[in-house]
């Protein structure tokens, strides 16, 4: 590199370029945010005026001092956004989903390592406060063997007139793929890769346009994993349920950074990522019942290891081969759910 930072091109500076990557990236000194694509608006200049503006992707891509580029833009255009990307020799990261497809996604991976760059998703939630305290739990032994493992992202979502995309029947839509990749991602972090998967995916919502209910069970030899979201969930507080061999953990309510980052709050504000106390989940084990402090939540290290990954050869900690088994785990329950079978992972 030509200098101890990189330059870092955003595309898209919707809810995830605004105020997930640009709070993370603008206060790492080993990054400096070079320029955004908005088609038609300023954004990037109210956050930091001294923030670049290109028009197009090809305005971006073709600038040699963009270093990295992130894709933060809607779900069908990551493949061929990042592909273009690579092929102009800019290291990646994408937002989720990775890739419409395991083929997809394969393809990318692959070109990568071609040339050698630096290619990895954004699984953020890896960093969440409440996955980071099971991970603790189950590390130190707390609950024994994991015989049995529910995570649950829900929300109430009521059907209302809108132009987002997010509620519309579009390519590489719905809630599968939305909130899917975190669950999924968290799952194969604790447990690898599982020996089958079966999945209920629908619309439960009136007049939805949009699969809005999953239900994905991940199947090993000595545990049951569920995965589960919903958009018609009133009282959605309900995160984990671990049943083990010692004792069972039940967790609530999601972590704070990102209702911290919508305040315009950025990570460099202490404490950080610290949950309020009603969050907590609770232990009932043989050795000890009540309730567990959270760990404090940062996605601060995400960033971090991609600066490492890229200037140092540091290894990735969302490694592609993580990023491919979560793309394929997709593809097998959006046709479980088809076909009403049992899926051999």
């Amino acid at each position: 590199m030509s200098s101890k930072f990189l330059n870092v091109g955003l595309i898209g500076f919707g809810l995830s370029g605004r105020y997930f990557h640009s709070p993370f990236l603008s206060t790492n000194p080993g990054f400096k945010i070079k320029t955004v694509v908005e088609r038609t608006k300023n954004e990037a200049q109210e956050f930091d005026p001294e923030i670049g503006n290109a028009r197009s992707i090809d305005e971006l891509l073709s600038d040699p001092e963009i270093d990295l580029v992130f894709i933060c833009t809607p779900n069908d255009t990551h493949f061929p956004y990042a592909m273009d990307a690579l092929e102009n020799g800019k290291h990646v990261v994408i937002e989720k989903p990775f890739a419409a497809t395991e083929a997809e996604a394969r393809q990318l991976v692959e070109l990568a390592k071609e040339k050698g760059l630096i290619l990895t998703a954004y699984q953020n939630r890896r960093w969440d406060s409440d996955f980071l305290t099971l991970k603790k739990l189950i590390s130190e032994g707390k609950l024994g063997d994991i015989v049995e493992y529910e995570s649950r992202y829900d929300r109430y979502r009521e059907v209302v007139p809108t132009e987002s995309w997010k509620e519309k029947s579009v390519p590489v839509g719905g809630n599968l793929y939305n909130l899917g990749p975190h669950l999924i991602d968290q799952a194969l972090v604790l447990f690898g890769e599982p020996e089958t998967v079966t999945a209920d995916v629908r619309s439960v919502r009136p007049h939805s346009e949009i699969d809005d209910y999953f239900d994905v069970r991940l199947g090993y030899k000595d545990k049951l994993v569920i995965l589960k979201s919903s958009l018609m969930v009133y009282e959605n507080q309900l995160r984990y349920v671990l049943h083990g061999t010692k004792g069972s953990f039940i967790k609530g309510g999601l972590d704070p950074q990102e209702e911290t980052l919508r305040k315009n709050i950025l990570p460099t504000e202490k404490p950080w990522g610290v949950e309020p106390e009603n969050r907590w989940g609770k232990l009932s084990s043989q050795e000890f019942t009540g309730i567990i402090e959270s760990e404090a939540g940062d996605y601060a290290p995400f960033y971090q290891n991609v600066y490492d990954a890229i200037v140092d050869g540091a290894e990735l900690a969302v490694k592609p081969e993580e990023v491919v088994r979560t793309a394929r785990v997709i593809d097998l329950a959006f046709q479980s759910s088809k076909e009403k079978k049992v899926m051999a992972y």
